[in-house]
Formats: C-alpha cells, structure tokens, sequence
C-alpha cells in the first residue's frame, strides 16, 4: 500500500459546491482512508467575462469566491470524516482541463455526476465526460 501523500497514494476529487460535488468528496475521503491516501480537492475558477468584457479588478474576486466555495465544501464534509489528509488547491483555467492536469500521476480522479454546468450536463456532465477520456488515472463518477 502506499504512504499517505506519496502521488501512487493520491486521490484528486473535483469540488464546485454542488451537492454532487459533495458526494464526490465523500465517496474519495472514504477511498483514501482504506488505501492510506492523501486527498487533493480541486476547484477551478475562469475571470468572470460578460459580452466580451472582462470587468476591471477588484469588481469581484473570482478566485476569492472559489476558494471560499472550496474552504466551506471541505470544512463541511470534513466535519465527519477528519481522519484523512486533505489538501485544498485553487487553479484558474476550464474544470476540466485543471482536473486532468491535476490528476497527472494521482491514484484515481473523483468526479460528481453534474455540478454547476445547467444544460450542458444534462446525463454525465461535460466536465465527466471530458475527465473520463483524457485523465490519466482511473475516473469514478459519483451520481
């Protein structure tokens, strides 16, 4: 078995808020305390463009507001399941291109079944489906 935090003892698990997120994050803290691994919950945020205008900064702190959603989703799971490392990482970039880069040498990739994505997620969710054929790893989607 591996040691905690070594990366063949690592499990990336996506994290947007949703409640499918949620799961995700649930489903990957039990996997890791039966394999020793570390958990990296991942969230990606994009500046926020509205009619191809990208408003000045300061306007609103994108990446403040994902690691806020992050902070709270994990310290809420975490609240029942502390016996596992979990390491709190922030990219900026699409969801699913961040999770596969992220998942580049993990143990597995933890995706919820749809998160924040409306019509475009209506089965597997976009951010699944692209995870699925191009992680490196081995892909759970939890529904």
């Amino acid at each position: 078995m591996s040691q905690p935090g070594t990366e063949n003892g690592r499990i990336v698990v996506g994290v947007d808020g949703s409640d499918a997120s949620k799961h995700a994050l649930r489903w990957a803290l039990r996997q890791a305390r039966i394999t020793g691994a570390s958990v990296d919950a991942v969230i990606a945020w994009h500046p926020v463009i509205v009619f191809g205008y990208m408003p000045p900064p300061g306007d609103f702190d994108v990446e403040g507001a994902a690691r806020s959603v992050l902070e709270e989703t994990v310290g809420e799971i975490l609240a029942d399941e502390q016996d596992v490392a979990v390491r709190q990482r922030v990219f900026e970039g699409s969801a699913a291109q961040v999770l596969v880069d992220a998942a580049k040498g993990a143990q597995l990739l933890v995706v919820g079944n749809r998160g924040h994505g409306g019509l475009t997620e209506a089965l597997l969710g976009s951010v699944g489906q692209h995870c699925v054929h191009h992680a490196g790893c081995p892909v759970v989607v939890v529904r």
